[in-house]
């Protein structure tokens, strides 16, 4: 009988609650008022994105795991067998659980910074996977990615799939992409990526019929206020997802359905009726363009399978 695991825990981010305070008034205060994608992820925004998954709108996470499901084999063979497998934004670590059968890892390393999501989540890796060596680090890597020396077992394997390389700006894409290659030598970079499609399709993903979407981006408001002490009030504000042709990328934003002051200690915003708080980008590509910003952050000369409708594409870049 295998002996029961127990799931190691690292804790390298260190929550800075005067450095998250300055970031969010930075950001209230601007031209225009955002807040970053980050804050999204408290243990109930992490429950609505999982939710968000599940709709009927949102095609990324079923049509990504279609083209793992076709062409499993395929990938598997070019990345190989034994790997530490580094699942970042890890969640519920639910899709690279998918792949054990096919990569067979030496090491599961999840990485994510909603850590009483991952405690939870990897509690059941380790139970349906108990041979596994089966690791969890707390660390907000869209910053910094610095993982421990001994982590890695063999090869190292970075695994970011769901398209949140999205949530980037290409320049900041590329320095989190030049990150990851840092630290693979020998390895890779297995990702997926949302493609160009049309605008209509794109818009009902970030704003579906039963508005799970805009109690992910309104839950946002509960967290700053949690944060720095503010006032908002979600009631005051409507969810608002569009894209962006010009810039390729789905924008969502918070409207102010009234005048509204925000305060909190220190400071203050009035926000005029339709004036928006930017809360996430969601950058699409083109193979050609994803795969030559690859090749700008060092890695050899990628692999991609997207579906038949070529919605999604899932890349494999070899450090060499």
């Amino acid at each position: 009988m295998t002996p029961l695991r127990t799931p190691r825990f690292l804790q390298c981010h260190v929550a800075d609650s005067a450095a998250d305070r300055a970031d969010i008034e930075a950001g209230l205060l601007g031209e225009p008022a955002r807040a970053a994608p980050k804050y999204f992820y408290d243990r109930l925004g992490s429950h609505l994105f999982e939710a968000i998954t599940e709709l009927p709108e949102y095609y990324p996470t079923r049509t990504e795991a279609a083209i793992f499901a076709a062409h499993g084999a395929a990938i598997a063979g070019r990345i190989g067998a034994g790997a530490t497998l580094i699942d970042l934004g890890a969640g519920n670590c639910a899709k690279a659980s998918k792949l054990f059968p096919l990569l067979e890892p030496k090491r599961y390393v999840a990485v994510d910074i909603s850590v009483d999501f991952l405690h939870d989540a990897l509690k059941r890796v380790q139970r349906e996977h108990p041979a596994l060596d089966v690791v969890g680090i707390g660390q907000d890597f869209s910053t910094a990615l610095a993982l421990p020396h001994d982590l890695v077992d063999g090869r190292a394997v970075f695994f970011y799939p769901g398209s949140s390389i999205g949530n980037f700006a290409p320049n900041d894409a590329l320095a989190l992409l030049r990150r990851i290659r840092a630290q693979a030598d020998g390895g890779g970079l297995l990702i997926g990526v949302d493609l160009v499609k049309d605008t209509a399709t794109l818009q009902a993903a970030y704003d579906d019929a039963l508005g799970v979407t805009a109690a992910f981006n309104l839950n946002l408001l509960r967290q700053l206020n949690r944060l720095i002490g503010s006032n908002f009030r979600p009631e005051d504000w409507r969810h608002i997802g569009l894209y962006n042709e010009a810039e390729a990328r789905i924008e969502m934003h918070l409207e102010a359905r009234h005048g509204v002051l925000v305060r909190w200690p220190g400071a203050q915003r009035a926000f005029r009726a339709g004036e928006r708080l930017h809360t996430e980008n969601s950058c699409k590509y083109t193979v050609e363009r994803f795969g030559a910003l690859l090749r700008d952050a060092g890695f050899a000369q990628p692999a991609h399978w997207t579906d038949g409708r070529g919605w999604f594409g899932v890349f494999w870049a070899p450090t060499d």
